[in-house]
């Protein structure tokens, strides 16, 4: 928790510092969309996506006339889920995890309105969660939620990018893939290979 805490005091600081050098005009903004994210690794190649939202803030500054620096803090629903089938019984798992994700991007337009973005992003991990639903033949069911951030790692590193548009009246869409190149498990014996988040993303925002 203190690395956290001091991860988001230098972020803090970090944006200060951009916004007081900024050379033009600073828009502020928000968002929110749907996710759709997997986690990848040998182990699970055939395990489905999971569908979450996400949602949070923006600050674009401007460094030229072509060229911005986007930070963001999104709340982010990531994860995965997939379905199996032993005889007549079903067996269903869900993977959930919840960032706090601050990615940092570098934004080039080219051309009024459309822009290019790429660059990294940081996750503090909020919640952790293992939900398992097993439905047998007749219609029985038994289900549980087991707590798993122990087993998680407390930050997640991401890279990526992707394309906005932004209209006149401020209302912009954007889509993105971001890729993780940190393990999400912190205990071996848990997750056994490296896994890393995968999420592509759409979104909805205003900005100002």
């Amino acid at each position: 928790m203190k690395k956290q805490i001091l991860l988001f005091v230098a972020i803090f600081f970090t944006f200060s510092m951009i916004y007081a050098q900024a050379p033009g005009e600073v828009r502020f903004g928000a968002k929110a969309g749907v996710n759709l994210a997997k986690l990848t690794g040998e182990d699970i190649e055939d395990a489905d996506g999971k569908t979450g939202f996400h949602i949070g803030g923006l600050v674009e500054v401007p460094v030229s006339e072509k060229f911005s620096i986007q930070p963001e803090i999104i709340f982010s629903q990531q994860g995965l889920q997939s379905k199996d089938q032993f005889g007549d019984v079903e067996v269903e798992s869900k993977f959930k995890l919840d960032y706090i994700n601050v990615p940092i991007m570098g934004k080039y337009y080219i051309t009024d309105g459309l822009s290019i973005q790429v660059g990294p992003q940081i996750g503090f991990t909020a919640t952790a969660e293992q939900e398992v639903e097993v439905e047998g033949d007749g219609g029985n069911e038994l289900e549980g939620t087991e707590d798993v951030s122990d087993s998680v790692s407390g930050t997640d590193i991401s890279i990526g990018g992707g394309l906005e548009y932004r209209l006149t009246n401020g209302l912009f869409f954007q889509g993105r893939y971001m890729f993780g190149v940190s393990d999400v498990g912190d205990d071996d014996e848990v997750f056994g290979d490296s896994l890393t988040n995968s999420v592509l993303s759409f979104s909805i925002g205003f900005s100002f």
